[in-house]
């Protein structure tokens, strides 16, 4: 039997259509219960998460605890920690959370204790880290580093790019970070055009090292170094003094000229959109250094603790979940907004964008069956106030529900005035998506004005806000790499109840496969020069208009 036949489901269903029968309002639930905030609000160490702006009420929240419960999210959670091959289409365990254990059971994948080999790991990030801190692994002329360059794509870009920039203020000053992921030459040109060769360090992150667009990017690196540097006939050891590794494929990044002893490992029972938490973050680690890059995983085992062992009705990534499965699923909601309320936090919607579409956007379960519901939302989001002048206006007067998550930390890095104008808008945008503004108070607004009556009955449409539009709250004492590494970790687990809930391998990403596919057999006929007819019509059509546009 399917999740929707399930009699859990079945009940929602029912309990949502008696709410819209009854015209459930969420004014109306803060007037007439004075309790409301207290009783959907969780406190979680520095973080508050106030759920009590959704369209829910107390049997709500009981039906969703008990559709978790009737797919035994409890043993499904524990499973995943416990090392169990919980990604069926690749025969993986998933143990991103493994990454950022800092003590308790071992936990064997093909008879061997991960956490061993991840503590070993980091002493590993530690002691080059240091290395370079302390000016003892330089450039091959001598000089200290002052820059470094990632270059890796998705989870190999996404997760270290958006931590480095929201951990920005606990930079120790050594190195300044530059991230590049496109294959379109325009962004290692304009990166490498900033940079001094003597004094930059490349990181080329991909878990096979055969990633088309990272190598692509690495071997312009690499030419450019070559090109730019005073070298002799050794240049490999010029190559091994300027480029380090993050990958399992420790031949190819030998052959590409990388010393051995600087390829950092990962491993399959690592997803690369949950690989920060890995040496894939050694470039977060060398921006704020290794006391603040364990910090970041100490912050994301204490979610993953909370997530473990806490009863769902007081579980935050849980309740998210929840929330998130009743908008997609009830009420039809196509998509998730995250607004941080922090400017170091621009790049998370970025991030999560790759977090949750790519984990749970499947049309298959996992018994190869295809599904008649939605999964994933469409998520997207900028950072707060930017985004108030930018699309608020489809969020409070269009005709779509769209949830959203609201982001902030209570006391600032920097200015304190400013923060106090920050969280003012924060509020007020949450309490104006519940509340609106109805026709009576458009009304009283405009009877002071002297516009004449024709012309406000013309108006009072247009200045009407229905509200009852759903918001979360999350509102954290302050940004600190432990505070970030709970709050990520928190929408990873999110995303972990949601596919458990729909009945997915939210741990794959088959669908990125094809286009790649396709990429590779068309590089090809591009670089046969040849007209090309074995395509349809319009890709045929493009390849040999790009071809008669050669210059």
């Amino acid at each position: 039997m399917g999740i929707t036949e399930s009699e859990e489901w079945k009940k929602l269903e029912s309990h949502k259509n008696t709410l819209e029968q009854e015209n459930f309002n969420l004014l109306n639930a803060f007037n007439t219960d004075s309790e409301r905030f207290n009783r959907f609000s969780i406190e979680f160490e520095d973080i508050f998460f106030d759920y009590s702006k959704n369209l829910i009420n107390s049997e709500t929240l009981k039906l969703l605890t008990d559709l978790a419960r009737s797919v035994n999210l409890h043993d499904k959670i524990e499973a995943c920690f416990s090392g169990e091959k919980i990604n069926i289409t690749e025969d993986r365990a998933v143990l991103h959370t493994a990454l950022r254990q800092s003590s308790g059971n071992p936990i064997y994948v093909s008879s061997e204790n991960v956490i061993t080999k991840v503590h070993k790991e980091l002493d590993k990030i530690e002691e080059f880290v240091e290395s370079v801190h302390e000016g003892e692994f330089v450039g091959s002329t001598g000089k200290r580093f002052k820059d470094i360059v990632n270059i890796g794509i998705g989870g190999s870009d996404l997760g270290p790019s958006m931590v480095t920039e929201a951990l920005g203020y606990y930079s120790t000053g050594h190195l300044k970070a530059h991230f590049v992921s496109n294959v379109d030459g325009t962004d290692i040109m304009t990166t490498l055009k900033k940079l001094d060769p003597e004094t930059t360090l490349f990181i080329v992150s991909s878990k096979t090292f055969t990633t088309q667009e990272t190598m692509t990017n690495a071997e312009t690196a690499k030419k450019w170094l070559l090109e730019k540097l005073p070298y002799d006939e050794n240049n490999t050891s010029m190559v091994s003094n300027h480029f380090i590794a993050v990958s399992t494929n420790v031949q190819a990044c030998v052959e590409f000229g990388i010393n051995e002893d600087k390829i950092f490992k990962f491993w399959n029972w690592v997803g690369g959109r949950f690989s920060l938490w890995s040496a894939i973050g050694i470039s977060i680690a060398l921006i704020v250094g290794m006391k603040n890059f364990r910090s970041l995983l100490a912050g994301a085992e204490a979610m993953d603790n909370h997530f473990r062992y806490t009863p769902f009705e007081k579980n935050i990534p849980v309740i998210m979940g929840l929330l998130g499965i009743w908008y997609i699923n009830f009420w039809n909601a196509e998509t998730q907004a995250v607004i941080p309320y922090d400017h170091y936090l621009s790049k998370l919607p970025l991030y999560l964008q790759q977090l949750d579409m790519e984990s749970n956007g499947k049309s298959v379960n996992i018994d190869s069956e295809n599904i008649s519901y939605h999964t994933a939302p469409i998520l997207w989001g900028a950072a707060g106030t930017n985004a108030q002048h930018s699309f608020f206006q489809l969020i409070h007067q269009s005709t779509r529900l769209i949830p959203i998550d609201f982001i902030s930390f209570a006391n600032s890095l920097h200015s304190a005035e400013h923060q106090k104008i920050l969280l003012s808008n924060f509020f007020a945008q949450t309490e104006a998506l519940m509340r609106g503004k109805d026709r009576e108070t458009v009304e009283k607004e405009l009877a002071k004005s002297d516009l004449s009556k024709e012309e406000k009955n013309k108006l009072i449409p247009h200045k009407i806000f229905k509200g009852n539009k759903p918001t979360t709250s999350i509102l954290i004492n302050k940004l600190t790499p432990y505070t970030l590494g709970s709050l990520i970790a928190m929408y990873e687990h999110k995303i972990f109840v949601q596919g458990i809930i729909w009945h997915i391998n939210s741990f794959d990403q088959w669908g990125v496969e094809l286009g790649k596919q396709l990429a590779k057999k068309i590089l090809a006929e591009i670089d046969s020069k040849s007209y090309i007819d074995n395509h349809d019509s319009s890709t045929n059509g493009l390849i040999n208009k790009y071809i008669d546009m050669q210059l």
